[in-house]
């Protein structure tokens, strides 16, 4: 018998395909091997369910994916939602910048969530929503303490497939737990010596919400690998420099080296930001690195 489902986890081997309400526990055939496919969190995939076996089966077919997120490698997600905290761990913006290039190149709607403002004076983080919203995005203010901005996020999250994705200890976990109880996922605590979080997930798995759809809770991440980007692409991730491309001299601007550059000449006139584009420049510089090797 083939049914049709959604892979939800993926652990040792071992892919869990929700179908409806059931989950079946199933192997990827060897011919995914073969065509260099890899069965990810998300994907929308046909399973055979083995006969006299009890939600035992095989994936045989792996249907066209929407997108595909490399870290964390998760598809078919509809949004996502980068978690940042307003103090321990202390925000890094070029790692969130990181985190917003990758998801602009699956070009994906995106919130950034600033959390535990509780922990911070107001001038500070309403300046930095200030900022970020300048550029273009949405930002949500969240405390799981004080219960601030939950119902907010609720809201953007209603039937949707969500990937929540920032570095380990700023509360994803914590976040989720206050949107559905029922999962009492594990929280981490931020080492005292490194000021950083300790990872508490192991996996990416979509986890159901009685709001309708899914959210992905991820590893949290201290770096994003970016090797397989073009540095001539890292440009137009930066969605505030978009305005600007088409007044540089040369098609391939670097927005670095190259006179008449219409993001130079933007940056100069205080129209971009000179953190995001030190942050640019560090990203670019490193991917042509990459590439030299």
């Amino acid at each position: 018998m083939i049914l049709n489902g959604t892979i939800i986890k993926g652990i040792g081997g071992f892919y869990y395909v929700a179908v409806k309400k059931d989950i079946y526990e199933c192997k990827a055939r060897g011919k995914f091997r073969i065509d260099d496919i890899m069965p990810v969190v998300g994907d929308r995939v046909a399973i055979e369910v083995l006969p006299d076996e009890d939600y035992i089966g095989s994936i045989v077919k792996i249907y066209p994916r929407e997108n595909l997120l490399i870290r964390p490698t998760v598809s078919n997600v509809d949004q996502a939602i980068i978690v940042f905290s307003i103090q321990q761990p202390d925000p890094n913006f070029y790692l969130l910048d990181r985190f917003l290039l990758l998801v602009e190149e699956q070009n994906l709607p995106v919130y950034i969530c600033f959390n535990k403002i509780d922990l911070q004076d107001e001038n500070m983080y309403i300046e930095l929503r200030q900022h970020y919203e300048e550029i273009g995005y949405k930002v949500i203010l969240t405390s799981t303490l004080m219960e601030e901005g939950l119902a907010t996020l609720e809201q953007v999250m209603v039937g949707k497939t969500t990937v929540l994705a920032g570095p380990s200890g700023v509360g994803k976990s914590s976040l989720i737990n206050q949107l559905e109880p029922k999962l009492n996922l594990k929280t981490g605590e931020i080492s005292a010596k490194l000021r950083r979080g300790k990872h508490t997930t192991r996996h990416v798995e979509l986890l159901p919400l009685k709001i309708g759809g899914y959210v992905v809770d991820t590893p949290g991440f201290t770096s994003l690998h970016l090797d397989h980007l073009q540095q001539e692409d890292i440009g137009y991730y930066f969605k505030e420099f978009r305005p600007y491309l088409p007044f540089c001299k040369f098609n391939h601007c670097s927005h670095i080296h190259e006179p008449s550059c219409g993001v130079k000449a933007a940056l100069e006139q205080n129209k971009i930001s000179v953190q995001r584009y030190n942050n640019y420049q560090m990203i670019f510089q490193e991917i042509q690195q990459q590439k030299r090797w």
